[in-house]
């Protein structure tokens, strides 16, 4: 066998040469400062259990519409910016917030055009409303005067089942309706008898009371004329309106409160049902809503409506003939 070599002679001018130490650190635990993170997660759970048990409290002390009423306030405003615009319906409509928009004003900017509003801007409409709370007093205040004044009447007062009263949307109109043993006019006339100017007179006296505008309209049945002659009911409706003008005018109704004077012939049934019925024979005085316009047309709001048909009465044992017209 080989002998070990020995290690080779260190030459004079050269250094010793040293040993190679490993130093191994094994660290301890820190005893020390930690910092502040785990105090800001500590308060981050005490306060989501906070709103966690608020929120179980609120769950059980509200009603089902509190409860909504919270969560609305809660809910967030969604506002289109820019509606019907090209793009998608965000924020910015699919586009950028420096684009070109398409709005009719061609802006060059979203948001450039502003709008001021007045403090108050309801006047009119709390004006219009003040106006008609005064003509309801007055309406209510000719029925009752009309009522009064035909029960102390005794020629009057036989006839207040012929007279109805309606609140309309063109106002309070006053309905003189001919019944089976009661007309206005006589057979397919235009002059009023003398128990229908008696009555007209007292309408009068009241009606000139107010300022309100007065509409008249004339109704006849759907009885038609015989063949050959020239005459028909839209005629004859209009010629018993203005009959009826007459009369209100010579018992004390100032000429210029005369808005309109009308006949509809059939066209519009107080008895739906029996157009034949005398009750559609009527002469309709309307005082009108005070006002520039004064409401819309009846049109719509015809006697066929509810309130209508509440106010009319069983006609009962009709057993004579219905005079024509």
């Amino acid at each position: 066998m080989a002998s070990k070599a020995a290690p080779a002679k260190r030459g004079k001018n050269e250094p010793e040469v040293r040993p190679i130490i490993v130093k191994k650190i094994i660290e301890a635990g820190h005893g020390g400062h930690h910092g502040g993170a785990w105090k800001v997660a500590y308060a981050d759970f005490v306060t989501a259990m906070m709103a966690f048990f608020l929120l179980m409290w609120i769950l059980g002390a509200t009603t089902e519409k509190q409860r909504k009423g919270i969560a609305d306030y809660f809910s967030p405003t969604i506002v289109e910016m820019k509606q019907k615009s090209a793009g998608a319906n965000g924020p910015f409509g699919g586009d950028s917030i420096m684009a070109k928009d398409n709005y009719p004003h061609k802006a060059a900017q979203t948001g450039s055009r502003s709008l001021t509003i007045p403090k108050d801007a309801t006047g009119g409409a709390k004006e219009a409303d003040g106006q008609k709370q005064k003509d309801r007093a007055r309406f209510t205040a000719i029925k009752q005067k009309l009522v009064e004044a035909m029960k102390k009447d005794k020629g009057l007062a036989r006839l207040l089942k012929t007279v109805r009263f309606t609140d309309t949307r063109e106002g309070l109109r006053i309905d003189l309706v001919d019944q089976s043993d009661f007309a206005m006019f006589g057979v397919g006339g235009t002059g009023l008898l003398p128990d229908a100017r008696h009555l007209m007179d007292a309408v009068a006296k009241v009606i000139a009371s107010v300022p309100n505008d007065v509409i008249v309209r004339g109704h006849t049945d759907a009885l038609p004329y015989a063949q050959g002659r020239s005459t028909n009911n839209w005629a004859l409706s209009s010629n018993r309106a203005d009959a009826t003008r007459a009369a209100l005018a010579s018992a004390g109704v100032p000429a210029d409160r005369f808005a309109r004077i009308e006949g509809v012939a059939d066209r519009e049934p107080y008895i739906p049902a029996d157009k034949y019925d005398p009750r559609n024979r009527r002469m309709s005085i309307t005082l009108k809503w005070s006002g520039p316009d004064g409401g819309p047309p009846e049109g719509a709001d015809t006697p066929n409506d509810a309130e209508a048909k509440a106010d009319v009465p069983a006609f009962a044992g009709r057993t004579e003939a219905a005079p024509a017209h």
